[in-house]
């Protein structure tokens, strides 16, 4: 059989970098949510993680697939690590972007963060769909399990920013 080089390929990468794109984001804003700061600090960190953290993930999946093809003896034209690093990138920075639109709009803080919740939704559904595609799970398994994951992350920093608020004020 001869092997995927299409997006299924690169499904590794694009689910590690989107997922990790709306988490991260939705992190960010939760916690200035949690801790009642300014939106547009919610917009200011999270452009500053999809600039950051994208490129820094991308950067880091390509390094570890080099340490990783060197270990083994294979060389880097074989697997082509940078198209990897890119993908991952450009994942996590699309699907990133998702929850961060609620924050280009004027209006309250709480009305944006739960846009912004919905938009995340929106995309670790879109998410779980492609993911589905290439893996031998339903649609609506692969879903819960992006969903899961980002609720957790999102409750975690929700709280941190409530209860670091608390303590410094």
């Amino acid at each position: 059989m001869k092997p995927d080089r299409g997006v299924g390929h690169y499904l590794r990468d694009i689910v590690y970098g989107a997922l990790d794109g709306v988490i991260t984001t939705l992190a960010v804003v939760s916690g200035v949510s949690g801790a009642a700061l300014a939106p547009e600090i919610g917009l200011i960190l999270g452009l500053a993680n999809l600039f950051g953290d994208g490129f820094s993930m991308g950067a880091s999946n390509y390094l570890g697939l080099v340490s990783e093809l060197s270990q083994r003896g294979v060389s880097k034209d074989v697997e082509k690590p940078l198209r990897h690093g890119l993908a991952t990138m450009l994942a996590f920075m699309v699907f990133g972007a998702v929850p961060l639109t609620a924050y280009l709009f004027p209006g309250a803080m709480a009305p944006r963060f739960a846009a912004a919740a919905l938009l995340a939704l929106v995309a670790l559904v879109a998410l779980g769909i492609l993911r589905a595609r290439y893996v031998e799970k339903s649609r609506w398994r692969s879903t819960l399990e992006v969903v899961a994951i980002a609720v957790l992350a999102g409750a975690a920093a929700y709280s941190t920013g409530a209860i670091t608020a608390y303590f410094v004020r």
